[in-house]
């Protein structure tokens, strides 16, 4: 019970179907008792209008009685017969119950219709005096009417009881189509990617509802507005902290080339190294804030292999360091419109992280393919990989996954998520080996509709 009232408190669907069953439920009792009297009420009329009509018929036809003597008729029912008889015929019985014809109707009956009690029964009377003076009654058993009169008013209430659930379903199902179009704007907002902050359409929306989204909407600009302040602001950092950065790197190559005890040299090298990471991360901070950017960007006819061989070019010197066999296994080049430095940011990310976090003498392998609407880049090593676990949680900026000793600023991925979100492209993680879970296999579904 308390499920059902928590139900209720919570949906305003389920309230109001609920409300408009019980409405209806009310006003369905109320008619069907007000039908149901007035059916058992103009049955009862009919059957004094009978009465009426065999007296007439009676009288105008001069009829003469002849009671019956123990003599039955086929398809005579004694509960539902007419009896018609002279009023002074009853006065003296030949029998003491209602089965016996004349009946004891009390001589000083008025005219017009009655209710009379003879021998435990009401009988519903009719009394005439026709043209001859003869005064006869016209009979039938009460009983026999009020079982005809509400058989007659049952049935005018199957239309209200074949129509009560129907009427309900067909409410229900009008609740659930007013509230689909709210249903329609929930899953439509709950598909946008975190940097989807435009505006939700209002035009096709009901008027009630209208106040709402243009209060969200309202909140998403703030949103965005927040948003793209805390990138500018990050982006501005970044670019300030550069130039102190490659000053400090510049005067510890200086410092580096001139001559100094080997316990200097010693401590210089963690300077140098600290340095090196400090313009890397700042590096990553400008590419991020660039890869979130809004900002339109220009589109041209890209060459996968190209870029590829770009990329190697820059990472070449950190993968020989390992003694890495990286290169690219696909022999045929696939063209796509996009933006060159984006794909360029995007391919060297991934190939940076795999150079990174593959062990000496690893493997490091890119490919492309085509296929149906989209082009697949594909990054895989034979590193560790990355446990099932953190796969969700490796994009998040600054995530470094337990036990990885590699230096780095955590953001590679990042802006890898942030260039596939605006472009509307799809990146997967899995395993290079899946049978023994190891390597990283990076899979970029690029859309191929605009090539």
């Amino acid at each position: 019970m308390d499920g059902v009232k928590k139900r209720l408190s919570e949906s305003v669907q389920l309230r109001l179907s609920v409300a408009l069953s019980l409405a209806i439920l009310l006003v369905a009792l109320i008619a069907s008792g007000f039908a149901f009297v007035s059916a058992f009420e103009e049955a009862h009329e009919q059957q004094d209008d009978t009465l009426r009509q065999v007296a007439i018929l009676f009288d105008r036809q001069h009829m003469t009685l002849q009671y019956p003597q123990g003599t039955t008729i086929d398809g005579d029912d004694e509960e539902s017969r007419l009896i018609i008889q002279h009023l002074g015929d009853g006065i003296d019985p030949s029998g003491l119950t209602d089965e016996v014809i004349p009946l004891p109707f009390p001589a000083n009956l008025a005219e017009g219709l009655s209710t009379v009690e003879v021998a435990g029964e009401a009988f519903r009377v009719l009394v005439r005096t026709t043209a001859n003076g003869e005064r006869i009654a016209v009979a039938q058993e009460s009983d026999a009417r009020d079982n005809d009169a509400r058989e007659s008013a049952w049935r005018s209430l199957l239309p209200f009881l074949m129509l009560f659930p129907v009427l309900l379903l067909v409410v229900g199902d009008l609740v659930r189509k007013l509230f689909r179009p709210i249903a329609s704007l929930s899953a439509e907002i709950d598909q946008r990617a975190e940097q989807e902050l435009h505006p939700i359409h209002e035009q096709h929306l009901p008027t009630e509802i209208r106040p709402f989204v243009v209060a969200i909407n309202r909140l998403l600009a703030r949103v965005a507005r927040s948003m793209d302040n805390q990138r500018r602001f990050v982006a501005d950092a970044a670019h300030e902290l550069r130039s102190p950065m490659t000053a400090l790197s510049l005067q510890a190559e200086r410092l580096a080339a001139t001559h100094m005890s080997s316990q200097t040299r010693e401590r210089l090298l963690p300077l140098s190294r600290g340095i090196e990471r400090g313009r890397q991360l700042i590096d990553q901070l400008l590419s991020l804030a660039a890869a979130q950017s809004e900002a339109a960007r220009d589109q041209s006819v890209v060459s996968v292999h190209e870029i590829y061989r770009q990329v190697l070019e820059d990472l070449l010197p950190l993968a020989e360091c390992k003694q890495l066999d990286i290169g690219v296994e696909s022999t045929q080049d696939v063209h796509l419109t996009f933006n060159r430095m984006d794909l360029f940011t995007l391919v060297k990310n991934l190939v940076d992280n795999a150079i990174r976090y593959t062990p000496a003498g690893g493997r490091v392998d890119l490919s492309v393919a085509s296929a149906p609407g989209a082009v697949k880049l594909l990054i895989q090593d034979s590193g560790p990989g990355i446990p099932l676990e953190e796969q969700a949680r490796v994009f998040d900026p600054f995530y470094r996954g337990l036990g990885t000793d590699e230096a780095g600023s955590g953001l590679g991925l990042s802006i890898v998520k942030a260039i596939t979100e605006r472009t509307g492209a799809r990146v997967q993680l899995s395993f290079t080996d899946t049978a023994q879970q190891r390597g990283l296999s990076v899979t970029v579904w690029l859309d191929s509709t605009r090539t």
